[in-house]
């Protein structure tokens, strides 16, 4: 006969430890401690499709906090695929890893398969890696061509990915939206349709305070991706 026993622990104090572990999920507070210390992209990014190919273009701001103005010329668009670019939106530490690890799966597939991985294809990783990664507090926009076409797609910080015509996310973006509902049209050329990116940026950079010191535009074709760095907007509407 067992004669050991054990009194049943009362509500409050130490768990059984017959019961099961239980995790939590991450709730984004992590390293909400260094908020003033961290540089972030407030930010405005748009990208547009065009039968040539997709423009993409950012404002040049991070700060710190949101307060102070850290660097007035970050590029805020990187190329991650031989046809496709990515925006870095929120924290600039995740944005940059997040960079990093997609560069690093679109050459392993390239290596595995010896073609190209699908824009559609590095879309759901992009949403996937996300959803389920490190990556805290990033809204970025992906734009590329393929065979398919030319394709952009905003990816949330859930994970989730949206297709469209045309896109814009950081904190200028209802400023951005304004002037893109009026001015976009379908059969844009790369340059009218850098032009009329260049523009909303603009407009966000005149009120989001997020948001400023000019503009990087990103034309991705079929031949590559060329990302080119403007002071003066001027130069480019």
């Amino acid at each position: 006969m067992n004669n050991w026993s054990r009194e049943p622990t009362q509500q409050g104090t130490d768990p059984s430890p017959y019961a099961p572990e239980l995790g939590s999920l991450p709730d984004g507070s992590q390293g909400d401690d260094h908020g003033d210390t961290v540089n972030k992209t407030g930010t405005t990014t748009i990208g547009i499709t065009t039968d040539e190919g997709v423009v993409i273009a950012t404002d040049m701001r991070a700060s710190l906090g949101g307060r102070f103005v850290s660097n007035k010329n970050v590029q805020k668009v990187e190329q991650i695929h031989p046809t496709g670019a990515l925006t870095l939106v929120g924290s600039v530490g995740g944005a940059q890893s997040f960079i990093r690890t997609l560069r690093a799966e679109v050459n392993l597939y390239e290596s595995r398969r010896g073609e190209p991985m699908p824009i559609e294809a590095l879309a759901t990783l992009a949403g996937n890696f996300a959803r389920g990664g490190p990556f805290r507090a990033i809204n970025p926009i992906l734009g590329g061509v393929d065979e398919e076409g030319s394709h952009v797609y905003s990816i949330d910080p859930a994970g989730g990915v949206m297709g469209d015509d045309y896109t814009v996310t950081g904190s200028g973006m209802q400023l951005a939206y304004g002037l893109l509902e009026q001015e976009y049209e379908e059969g844009l050329s790369i340059e009218e349709a850098q032009s009329v990116a260049a523009r909303a940026i603009e407009s966000a950079v005149e009120r989001d305070t997020g948001s400023g010191n000019g503009v990087f535009l990103a034309a991705v074709t079929d031949e590559g991706v060329d990302i080119q760095g403007h002071n003066d907007f001027d130069a480019v509407i």
